[in-house]
């Protein structure tokens, strides 16, 4: 613990006792959801933790101190500023601590937060990757490289769909990044349970992922794992016309001449208001169902160690 760097009370007596943590993200409640959603999304998520029997621990910077384990009026603070809050990769770390700002971790963010607290599994909606014609802008997430290089266990539904899933995929394999079906051997496409490209191993109990985890740390093997879990059957969204409307929001940006950070919160929300609100429903729904996964894979996790 340090100036910049705190733990939560909760949070640290549930490590310390080998309890299951799950840590979440702060850039989905800032950017990727419009108030009150956001907050009312971010809040379900933790009580969902709770009730599968682990300790939730929202990421984010608080006047300048990386919070792992944050509070409900740290999250209403977050929901209510929105896009106004910082976006905070690693990169962006020491200048918010500096100069005492609040920040939204993303993917990236979130995991070296993990690394430092000693969390193993985290879970979002969808992780960052290569954008579409990086090959020309090379506009690649950081999230990628946090993967290669954080010993960290990411549960999400895929990369986001406006991105270049199979260029994503060549990314994480360079990497050395281990992508995990759970229960499919198609990766997943956020709203959307398939993309057409497939991922390198299928699993189908939160035991053998927790097994695999177990295995990665033994054999002191660096960086993350990635394990895609697809939207449920019931909220995922017809891929001809998702991809329509992430066409016109792509096309859209770009003669606006948005990129970088501010590409993504954009084209979500303008994805958002295309579909009329249904991106959005999804996007919840798919955040619970990760959820749910990485909180039993936790568990399996602990469970493994005790037997140990």
């Amino acid at each position: 613990m340090n100036k910049y760097f705190n733990v939560s009370t909760e949070v640290n007596a549930a490590l310390t006792s080998n309890k299951p943590v799950v840590a979440l993200e702060s850039t989905i409640i800032s950017h990727g959801m419009p108030y009150p959603q956001n907050v009312e999304t971010a809040l379900n998520v933790e009580q969902i933790v709770r009730e599968k029997g682990c300790t939730p621990a929202t990421v984010a910077v608080i006047d300048g101190v990386l919070t792992v384990g944050c509070s409900r009026e740290q999250i209403e603070l977050l929901g209510r500023l929105g896009t106004a809050v910082t976006k905070v990769s690693r990169r962006d770390m020491p200048i918010v601590a500096a100069l005492r700002k609040n920040g939204a971790t993303t993917v990236a963010g979130t995991m070296y937060a993990c690394k430092l607290a000693g969390i193993d599994v985290f879970a979002t909606g969808g992780i960052g990757g290569a954008h579409r014609n990086s090959e020309k802008t090379m506009d690649i997430s950081a999230d990628l490289d946090e993967l290669q290089q954080t010993s960290v266990t990411v549960v999400c539904a895929g990369a986001k769909s406006i991105l270049d899933i199979g260029l994503t995929l060549e990314c994480l394999e360079t990497r050395g990044v281990p992508v995990i079906g759970y229960k499919t051997e198609d990766m997943p496409a956020f709203y959307t349970q398939k993309s057409g490209f497939k991922v390198d191993y299928r699993l189908e109990t939160a035991h053998d992922i927790a097994a695999v985890i177990a295995a990665r740390q033994e054999l002191k093997l660096n960086g993350g794992m990635l394990v895609v879990n697809p939207i449920p059957d019931k909220y995922s969204m017809d891929r001809h016309y998702i991809d329509k409307n992430i066409d016109r929001a792509i096309a859209e940006a770009e003669e606006l001449g948005i990129t970088g950070k501010q590409l993504t919160p954009f084209l979500l929300d303008k994805i958002q208001r295309l579909t009329e609100g249904k991106s959005l429903a999804a996007n919840i729904q798919l955040v619970y169902n990760n959820v749910r996964l990485a909180c039993d894979i936790a568990a399996e996790l602990c469970a493994l160690r005790n037997i140990k």
